[in-house]
């Protein structure tokens, strides 16, 4: 199944689904409770027998804490629950109920509280917004205070699990244990989620609407590999259009990233002087010299016409003339990566890109700040929810589009948006755009479609960050170590292809908090 990521009114409307296909709302709460005590159980075994403090408030989230203390507490662990004061839901007083005739102690929410080796916040729920009551926010400070480790019930108490904003306090939480889909905060508040577990408690199919995560198993069944007769042409034509003077890096590490993702053949166009020094450095590189401008060359044109992929952008610069050179090569082109200053040219030419998009698979991989100057009327809620901006853009645009951020969206006209929730802060360095831009079109040259190419680009990049930071660290990592550690990335999408692990039910999920050192 493909794992949704879900606005709180989505989560509501599931909820509503759930009911009227005969699923009670009760029935969804004690599968929730209790598979919070079974992941609870098994990630801190040790800290069971020293006693578990579950703050519960009045809604159907403290619901949840009271049936995973009911589940604790049968399994001989020593339970405390401190429910918050305020009116409680129907399934909250029975879920209470069962439990204290069960023998589950309570403690007063604002009175002493007995020594514990674990925190449980099931305070307030994915439909929680603004700014806590003082009452809730004492709470969240005395947890805080205990110092042990902290679970949260479908998302930390004082994170807006719909934008991902803290209004002023906010628990900070070792591990999210929700349910049946991500919520949207998770991704875009990392820090304060923790490690994330999703599991299973019996919800209907999701809606194909709603936006997905790319996860390693999907992106293992789409990868694909070589056949044995495969040959340098099959692997994928790339032309990579970009290295001013001054910035040929760019240019190399997004030929060198093309390479690691399987292209066949790789040249670079770029002036004279990149060239000369490429010849020397790449030696794997073709090359073409020409410089920005136009007209353009009629060995360029045979070139672009002959290619799988044209990526345009890194290290380009931003001098005059670059939008009718970049125009003028994406006429020549059929499909085109449009990267970093290759956005840039078209700031305040949305109706030309419209054109050239509608005649020309285009796939533009902007960070927030190129969103910005080329959708300006999209960009005001971006940071909160790059999933509308996202989506609105592509279709506007008539073209698949990756805004990269925490976490990165792929919007393409007339399907749901998908997410990428991999990488860590390392990649917040110089040239790992250039790498992804490398990766996409080396993956869009053997056939995939501009969809999953990007994201399946994005997927592999993150993936690769993460397993070069264990190397390196965070802090350390350069796109060179990105680009080494791709080769790990195909190998372990081709053990998951091959034999996938163990089922573990539950559990349909588990992302790790990015490493951040």
């Amino acid at each position: 199944m493909l794992i949704p990521v879900l606005s709180p009114e989505q989560c509501a409307d599931w909820d509503r689904r759930a009911v009227e296909s005969g699923m009670a709302l009760g029935t969804l709460m004690n599968a929730a409770g209790r598979a919070v005590a079974q992941v609870v159980a098994a990630r801190f075994p040790e800290r069971m027998s020293g006693g578990v403090l579950i703050a519960v408030g009045p809604g159907n989230n403290g619901g949840d804490g009271w049936v995973a203390a009911r589940a604790l507490h049968r399994l001989d662990i020593p339970v405390f629950v401190a429910a918050a004061p305020g009116e409680l839901s129907p399934l909250n007083r029975q879920m209470a109920e069962l439990a204290r005739g069960d023998g589950v102690r309570t403690v007063e929410i604002d009175g002493p509280w007995p020594s514990v080796t674990l925190g449980i916040d099931a305070l307030l729920g994915t439909g929680a917004r603004g700014a806590l009551r003082p009452a809730v926010a004492a709470v969240v400070q005395r947890l805080t205070d205990l110092a042990v480790p902290l679970i949260a019930v479908d998302g930390p108490t004082g994170l807006d699990l719909g934008t991902g904003v803290v209004h002023g306090i906010a628990l900070s939480a070792h591990l999210s244990i929700t349910f049946g889909g991500l919520r949207r905060g998770h991704l875009l508040a990392r820090d304060e989620s923790g490690d994330i577990v999703l599991v299973d408690i019996g919800h209907p199919a999701p809606d194909p609407a709603w936006p997905t995560l790319m996860t390693d198993p999907v992106a293992a069944s789409l990868v694909g590999h070589f056949p044995a007769v495969a040959h340098k042409g099959s692997r994928g034509r790339i032309v990579v259009v970009g290295g001013a003077t001054g910035m040929s890096g760019a240019l190399r590490l997004a030929a060198r990233a093309s390479f690691a993702a399987g292209a066949g053949l790789v040249h670079a166009v770029a002036p004279a002087d990149t060239i000369d020094a490429l010849v020397r450095a790449e030696p794997d590189l073709q090359t073409h010299r020409h410089d920005f401008e136009v007209p353009l060359s009629p060995g360029l044109i045979a070139l672009l016409a002959q290619s799988d992929a044209v990526v345009i952008g890194p290290g380009l610069g931003r001098q005059a003339g670059r939008l009718a050179f970049v125009t003028a090569v994406i006429r020549q082109s059929r499909t085109v990566v449009l990267d970093a200053d290759g956005l840039n040219a078209f700031a305040g030419e949305l109706p030309l890109l419209r054109d050239l998009a509608f005649a020309h698979r285009l796939i533009l991989t902007p960070h927030p700040g190129e969103f910005r100057r080329l959708f300006p009327d999209l960009a005001g809620g971006l940071e909160l929810d790059p999933w509308t901006a996202a989506s609105a853009a592509a279709e506007l645009l008539g073209a698949t589009l990756l805004v990269k951020g925490v976490p990165s969206v792929v919007g393409t006209p007339g399907q749901a948006p998908v997410t990428v929730a991999s990488g860590n802060p390392g990649l917040a360095t110089g040239g790992s755009g250039d790498v992804l831009s490398g990766i996409t079109g080396s993956l869009l040259a053997q056939g995939q479609s501009p969809a999953t190419a990007v994201a399946l680009a994005a997927q592999a990049l993150g993936r690769a960050a993460d397993l070069a930071a264990r190397r390196t660290t965070a802090r350390g990592l350069r796109p060179m170590d990105v680009i080494a550690a791709l080769s790990d990335v195909w190998r372990g999408w081709e053990s998951l292809r091959l034999a996938r692990p163990a089922p573990r039910p539950p559990v349909l999920l588990e992302l790790e908090v990015p490493q951040r050192w």
